[in-house]
């Protein structure tokens, strides 16, 4: 086993930071040796870890001397040789010389200005497009590797839970329940699914359509705007952020995923393929790279409210088709994209670099 350090500089929740969580407990429930180094005012600081150990840093700026001084001494005084950062603001903090026994690995999850990344030792990217475009952008092809990401088996929610959450937010038993997942940003595509609801009748197979949305963020403000001139707010179930999805994706019927070209991967389409939701998704990079249409979801061009509106009502209008696509994703994930198989491809590499 290869012990690890595990740093991230993020001040806020969102999908980077849940992936930290989820592949750190995942690591410690797999034995291997993990620690963690987050910012001191960050919102992970306050996420149970399951038992990692964690430390610590100001980070507040790239350029702060404390925050990198602070970091450099917990690294010093870390015994793992693997040193893996996220983002921006934590890689660019970290300065490891090569040959002092320490290996700094940069993973990343977007297509982010490389920069802040180009003095590590090697780098990690979640899907193969963007390791293509790290090494087209000038990284050694040789120590860039894709390893994806992992969605754990949800949890049982008890069915008492169901009954109280519809209760509280006011959907009824037999509402049809669209249900999206993501920060309000641009890249997230939430206009396009407000303009689909709008263009989508109000009920489906008689059944009342309601959208539940789930997440925060800079846009939040202009997407209510949106949903009010479209005269569909009341349609909508503004959940803001989660630490806890998993009842939601449990009340949902349909998942849908719009976000736009420069979207990544998109955790989302795993966490509705091991919810056992059927997926209507925009064809985003992550998309056109993990989803196979018609199988395992139903994709749809980018930046097309039409063409969203309509694969939600098709999808919603045929379950056979949405329970072949349940069991094609539900494969999918214990196939390619479960924690067993993603956590030994992680082993693998960690070994082959300290041992190089």
């Amino acid at each position: 086993m290869i012990a690890s350090l595990h740093v991230i500089g993020s001040k806020e929740m969102g999908g980077a930071e849940r992936w930290f969580l989820r592949f750190l407990r995942a690591m410690r429930r797999h034995g291997q040796p993990v620690q963690a180094v987050v910012r001191a005012d960050g919102q992970l600081a306050r996420q149970p870890l399951d038992g990692v150990p964690v430390q610590t840093a100001p980070m507040r700026t790239v350029w702060d001397p404390w925050s990198r001084h602070r970091l450099a001494r917990l690294i010093r005084a870390s015994d793992a040789p693997i040193v893996q950062t996220y983002m921006g603001r934590a890689s660019r903090l970290t300065r490891i010389e090569p040959g002092r026994g320490r290996v700094h690995v940069a993973r990343l999850g977007g297509y982010y200005q490389l920069a802040p990344f180009r003095h590590a030792h090697a780098w990690i990217g979640n899907t193969r497009g963007l390791c293509d475009w790290m090494i087209a952008q000038g990284l050694p092809a040789q120590r860039v590797f894709h390893i994806g990401n992992f969605i754990d088996a949800p949890a049982a929610v008890a069915s008492q839970r169901l009954v109280e959450l519809r209760q509280r937010i006011g959907v009824q038993p037999d509402d049809w329940l669209l249900m999206t997942a993501g920060r309000m940003i641009d890249v997230k595509g939430h206009r396009f699914l407000i303009e689909a609801l709008a263009r989508l009748p109000a009920y489906l197979a008689g059944r009342r359509v309601r959208l539940l949305l789930l997440g925060d963020g800079p846009l939040a403000g202009a997407l209510r705007a949106q949903a009010c001139t479209l005269g569909v707010d009341e349609r909508i179930v503004w959940a803001g952020w989660q630490t806890d999805p998993a009842p939601w994706f449990e009340l949902a019927d349909l998942v849908v995923f719009p976000s736009r070209d420069a979207e990544t991967l998109g955790n989302v389409i795993l966490e509705a393929w091991s919810h056992a939701r059927p997926l209507v998704a925009s064809a985003f990079r992550g998309a056109r790279e993990i989803t196979r249409h018609g199988e395992d979801a139903w994709v749809v061009p980018c930046d097309d409210a039409g063409a969203l509106a309509a694969g939600i009502e098709f999808v919603s209008g045929d379950p056979g088709l949405a329970a072949q696509m349940v069991q094609a994703g539900r494969a999918r994930v214990e196939h390619d994209f479960s924690a067993p198989v993603i956590i030994e491809q992680y082993c693998d590499l960690y070994r082959q670099l300290a041992g190089g």
